[in-house]
């Protein structure tokens, strides 16, 4: 709607795994980088986990972009919460093994089809990998023992997968809950907030990749923006759409402070009493 009027090819601010768009901030290369060398080096388990808001998902998005055929087949689990003998037989089809519900069996006999599937995986020189996002929502004991009982796995001493486990900081007390679980991690890397000097370049790296010919958010609203979502990705796109959908309303030749502060404004949520 507004993008004719700033002079974009496109929304700079959607939620998009499109590379171009991916700004490649200090906390989100590290998490890269030690998520990437998990998966690569076949370690067992790796956690990321961060507060909400900050981009994990994206993360594991590029992170799958980025790899290769020897690291197939790749799971993302988005919605965790199911019973475990669901979860266990979504992820027995996801990798390609009779799932209990084709088959009748039960949860040992997919977990067997599992190990099975996991060794013809091995034998091919691929090497599975298994992410689960919202991780933190995981308090069925069942289902965490389940993913334990994954990390058991072994094709001549060395794990078929790599277990990603994805979610806000409470997972990382969860798991300290779990030492039986928690010994099995390799790499853990806790994703931070971006600070003012990466807000100010995330926000301008976006607005270039949507074909901005110039500046539109002064240097006030930038800082306005920082101070306002600490940092937090999700809460800079939402309030820089929403800004420049007011200023092209409002024909505003820029977007200042004000702006960004009235938007805000708009979209606090008041509890009522």
């Amino acid at each position: 709607m507004y993008e004719a009027y700033w002079q974009l090819q496109r929304k700079p601010f959607d939620s998009t795994s499109d590379a171009e768009f991916y700004y490649p901030a200090e906390p989100h290369q590290a998490a890269m980088l030690k998520m990437r060398y998990a998966v690569e080096s076949r370690r067992a388990a790796a956690v990321l986990a961060g507060p909400p808001g900050l981009g994990k998902t994206l993360i594991v998005q590029h992170i799958r972009q980025y790899l290769d055929e020897r690291f197939q087949p790749f799971v993302h689990l988005v919605f965790p919460q199911m019973p475990a003998v669901q979860l266990l037989a979504y992820l027995a089809s996801e990798i390609g093994a009779a799932t209990g519900h084709e088959t009748g069996q039960g949860a040992s006999e997919t977990v067997r089809a599992i190990e099975e599937r996991l060794r013809e995986n091995r034998s091919a020189a691929r090497h599975a990998v298994v992410a689960v996002d919202e991780a933190h929502l995981l308090q069925d004991p069942e289902t965490l023992e389940m993913l334990r009982l994954l990390l058991n796995f072994s094709v001549d001493g060395q794990s078929p997968l790599t277990l990603l486990l994805v979610g806000q900081t409470s997972l990382l007390p969860m798991l300290e809950r779990r030492p039986d679980l928690e010994q099995r991690i390799d790499v853990k890397c806790l994703l931070r907030l971006l600070n003012l000097e990466e807000t100010v370049s995330y926000v301008n790296h976006r607005l270039a990749a949507a074909g901005a010919p110039r500046a539109i958010f002064e240097d006030d609203a930038l800082e306005a923006l920082f101070h306002l979502t600490h940092g937090t990705p999700r809460q800079i796109n939402r309030l820089c759409d929403l800004a420049l959908l007011i200023g092209f309303a409002e024909e505003l030749p820029a977007i200042n402070a004000a702006q960004i502060e009235a938007v805000s404004e708009e979209l606090i949520t008041v509890t009522p009493e």
